[in-house]
C-alpha cells in the first residue's frame, strides 16, 4: 500500500477471488453439516429402538398387540445395528426439500420369523425418524410416527430394515 490510502490491484484480485471461493465451500459445508446431523440422530434413535426390541420393553399398546400376535418379541432378543446408509432420491416438489430415504440394516439371529423381524424394523425406524426430528426441533411438521422426518433443508423417509 502506498500513503495516498490505495491498494494494489493484485490485493484486491486476491481478496475477490477469496470471497469467491469461500462463499460456495461454506454453503456446500452447512448442507453436509445438517445431513451429518440427520445421520447422527437416526443412528442415535436406531440403536434406542434396537435396544427396546432387544431388552423386550415396549409401550403398552405394542406390548398389548404383541401379546396376541408376536408372542417371540416379549422375550429379550440380541437385536444389533449393522449400518445406516442413505440414498439421495433428489428434490421433492410436495416439500420443496431433498428427500433421503434411510436404509438401516440389523441383524437379529433368534428371531427368524418375517412379521416378527417386521415389527421390529418398524420399531428401529420409527425411533430413527423421531430422533432426527427432536434433533432439529420439527415434532410440529410430521404426524404421530415421525414419518416423513424433516430438517430445513432435508426430508427423511425410511426403506423397510434390511436384516442380515
Amino acid at each position: 500500500m502506498d500513503s495516498k490510502g490505495q491498494l494494489p490491484i493484485e490485493f484486491l484480485l486476491v481478496v475477490g477471488l477469496s470471497v469467491m471461493v469461500l462463499i460456495p465451500l461454506i454453503i456446500g459445508l452447512s448442507d453436509e453439516g445438517e445431513l451429518n446431523q440427520a445421520m447422527s440422530a437416526a443412528r442415535t434413535g436406531a440403536l434406542q429402538g434396537a435396544i427396546s426390541d432387544g431388552l423386550a420393553i415396549y409401550p403398552q399398546e405394542t406390548f398389548r398387540d404383541y401379546t396376541s400376535e408376536h408372542q417371540r418379541l416379549l422375550h429379550p432378543s440380541g437385536v444389533k445395528i449393522v449400518e445406516i446408509n442413505y440414498l439421495n432420491q433428489g428434490f421433492h416438489q410436495g416439500y420443496q426439500k431433498t428427500k433421503i430415504q434411510l436404509r438401516i440394516h440389523a441383524s437379529a439371529p433368534s428371531v427368524t420369523d418375517k412379521t416378527d423381524r417386521n415389527c421390529l424394523g418398524d420399531r428401529i425406524n420409527f425411533n430413527a425418524r423421531k430422533k432426527i426430528t427432536e434433533s432439529f426441533k420439527t415434532e410440529n411438521l410430521t404426524n404421530a410416527l415421525y414419518n416423513p422426518a424433516f430438517s430445513s433443508k432435508y426430508v427423511f423417509t425410511t426403506a423397510d430394515v434390511a436384516w442380515e
